[in-house]
């Protein structure tokens, strides 16, 4: 099995923790006159997604996680498993809801999608940055307030519920940025 030195480690890096798998998000190494040096490291949990910081001294090391990121597009679901194609051997396999979580809303026929493997087990499915989709509801009632801005409450054809700008109409097509769930513009 690989081993990462904490002298090595980077931005990026994917390292396993007390037997979790982690991504380095910054590292900051500390050489005092007197004494070890150490590193202060960020690590973000693959799993469940929690963001820790540790101090490591600059002999310890630790095993590489055996991750890989592939591209997939999304077939269909059953309720209960959510079905995808691997672009590259097109592979069909299924992800269960539980893993995709929030994600769900995000996931259109055929749209593209990162799949993270962990141990061959899928621990996360990542959807496209930005989506089109269809506005299939809207809130009539909603007034103008000063906290709201001009925004109202629209149902999407995944099922996700978002604000909009006022003059977005029932079967609209908009631009939805995936990653903060905020309306991007008119299609």
């Amino acid at each position: 099995m690989n081993f990462y030195n904490v002298n090595y480690f980077k931005l990026g890096l994917k390292i396993l923790y007390e037997n979790f798998p982690y991504i380095i998000e910054s590292v900051n190494f500390v050489k005092p006159g007197k004494g070890q040096s150490f590193a202060r490291v960020k690590l973000r949990n693959l799993i469940n997604n929690k963001l820790i910081e540790k101090t490591f001294k600059s002999t310890e090391k630790l095993k590489k996680a055996n991750i890989l990121n592939f591209s997939a597009k999304y077939l269909y679901n059953d309720t209960k498993f959510w079905y995808f194609l691997n672009t590259k051997n097109f592979e069909e396999f299924y992800v269960e809801k539980k893993i995709i979580k929030n994600n769900i809303y995000w996931l259109i026929n055929q749209g593209k999608c990162s799949i993270t493997l962990w141990n061959s087990k899928v621990i996360s499915v990542i959807p496209e940055n930005f989506v089109i989709l269809k506005v299939i509801s809207s809130d009539l009632n909603t007034k103008k307030d000063s906290i709201n801005k001009n925004l109202k409450l629209v149902k999407l054809s995944t099922g996700v519920s978002i604000k909009v700008p006022y003059f977005i109409k029932i079967g609209d097509f908009i631009k939805v940025d995936t990653r903060t769930c905020k309306y991007i513009c008119r299609i």
